[in-house]
């Protein structure tokens, strides 16, 4: 087996009857799902994609997801999934890095991928939740690919710079989610996946879509988190394995009708993302009669690297041990082995390491200096090998299980007129985990309100990433070289304490 695909090929063939993905009371069998993707491709082929083309894929959790996921991987091609929050300019930056020949978006929002395919010459797709309405008569034949060959582009970024697309292979994924279904949440076709994790990230992907389809699982989607919706679909569907990051858990916790919803076919669950909070975890145990499982991995390990085993001790706080075909390693700044006990960044390496940055050697050589990734996690692992994180090296900001990147943001207030100096860090919140904060400078003269330099960013990212909290300050705390320390900027007392 090479191209991802034949998963679906496979599993059409043993349960072509069963449902693959549901909306609602909208369902794709097997047989449909893999006779609309095989369409999809056909599409993709008159549109002129060859294999290896890319082809973006922005879409929310609806089933023309895994239709044009899958047909593009028939095509031979390679998936740079997308976002649908994100505005023309970042839709326009992901054409153009991936070069990506076709972008397949939804009809609901459409015009940042119109935006951006006008601009950057990039053919545009527009599809319902469903998938294109009309879709060529003869299927695709799947187009053969290597190991080795990249199956998806998965956008990803440090604290500076522009995102890199990390380039995960068919063998990467694969594995990956055969490891997931075998080892970590056991699935199999009698299994029904809550499908509220975005397919667009790599967890939604790899453990929702990839190892449902696998196993013959069926994904039921919900485009839009809710507490309440997620509950009354485990109930509807008699949901066995949900997999969520830790907002999802608090927003059922806290759900009013929480009390009313039957989740007793719930087997298994499954947090990741960022870390959960204990206190969360064992408030959700206690209301849903249900054990938590909670892992680890990045976008570049596609993606998990670590995990509570079900039949192992379970650590919470922990991220557990290394998962089949993974190795870890903590290290210190020269690359070497820390003692049992001490903090050091997080080292991985194993079957679902990328391949690297597309089109960027040097930033693939910092990432992986020795074969092994540079995590830019900080954790300590005690005598039986469980891992524990303990910061990040890295200043990113984890809002609601979504990655925010302070220099992106800080960039686009750059933009402003009157902004001199901005230093973008992460908040305390007792729901999202984290929320998006700004210190900002003004330029001499000049004047601007914080609402108005937080509408400014508004318009111009994905909503998630925008700061919520904007406050003016004379000056930014600097280091000898003039650099911004951001971990030593601090928020007024109104708005409430930094992480």
């Amino acid at each position: 087996m090479t191209n991802l695909a034949h998963n679906l090929l496979r599993t059409a063939a043993l349960h072509p009857d069963r449902p693959a993905v549901k909306l609602d009371e909208q369902v794709l069998s097997y047989a449909d799902l893999r006779d609309a993707a095989a369409r999809m491709a056909t599409l993709l082929r008159g549109l002129g994609v060859e294999p290896g083309d890319r082809v973006g894929v922005q879409l929310p959790n609806v089933p023309a997801f895994p239709v044009a996921c899958y047909g593009a991987l028939l095509a031979g091609a390679t998936v740079v999934p997308m976002n649908p929050l994100l505005k023309a300019r970042e839709v326009e930056y992901y054409l153009g890095d991936s070069g990506a020949r076709v972008v397949v978006v939804g009809d609901q929002m459409p015009e940042a991928a119109q935006q951006a395919g006008a601009a950057m010459g990039t053919k545009v797709v527009v599809v319902g939740p469903m998938g294109p309405g009309e879709l060529p008569d003869e299927p695709t034949e799947l187009v053969e690919r290597e190991d080795h060959d990249t199956a998806v582009i998965l956008y990803t970024s440090g604290t500076t710079g522009k995102p890199k697309g990390a380039e995960l292979t068919h063998f990467n994924l694969a594995s990956n989610a055969r490891t997931s279904a075998e080892t970590l949440t056991e699935l199999g076709p009698d299994d029904v996946v809550m499908g509220c994790l975005p397919l667009f990230h790599v967890f939604g992907m790899t453990c929702g879509l990839n190892a449902s389809v696998l196993t013959g699982a069926c994904l039921t989607l919900i485009p839009r988190f809710d507490g309440g919706k997620a509950l009354h679909v485990i109930e509807r569907d008699r949901v066995t394995v949900f997999e969520g990051v830790p907002t999802m858990y608090s927003a059922m916790l806290h759900t009013p009708t929480r009390a009313d919803a039957d989740v007793s076919t719930l087997r298994a669950c499954v947090s990741g993302g960022a870390a959960m909070p204990v206190e969360v975890m064992r408030a959700f145990e206690r209301e849903f009669d249900c054990i938590i499982l909670e892992g680890y991995g990045l976008s570049e390990t596609s993606p998990v690297a670590s995990f509570n085993h079900p039949h192992a001790e379970r650590k919470p706080g922990t991220i557990g041990t290394p998962v089949r075909g993974v190795q870890l390693r903590l290290v210190d700044a020269d690359g070497e082995d820390v003692a049992e006990g001490e903090i050091g960044e997080i080292a991985i390496r194993g079957e679902g390491l990328m391949k690297g940055y597309w089109n960027k050697p040097v930033a693939t050589d910092d990432a992986i200096p020795d074969g092994w990734l540079r995590t830019g996690d900080l954790a300590t692992r005690d005598a039986h090998g469980y891992y524990t994180i303990v910061d990040r090296k890295k200043e990113m900001i984890i809002r609601g299980g979504y990655n925010v990147y302070p220099r992106e943001i800080e960039e686009a207030l750059y933009e402003h007129p009157a902004v001199a100096e901005v230093a973008v860090i992460g908040l305390k919140h007792a729901d999202l985990g984290e929320e998006v904060g700004a210190a900002v400078v003004l330029k001499p003269g000049a004047v601007a309100e914080p609402a108005e330099l937080r509408e400014y960013v508004k318009s111009r990212v994905a909503a998630y990433k925008y700061p919520r909290h904007v406050w003016l300050v004379e000056s930014l705390p600097k280091g000898p070289t003039g650099k911004i320390l951001r971990r030593e900027v601090q928020p007024p007392p109104e708005i409430g304490g930094r992480i």
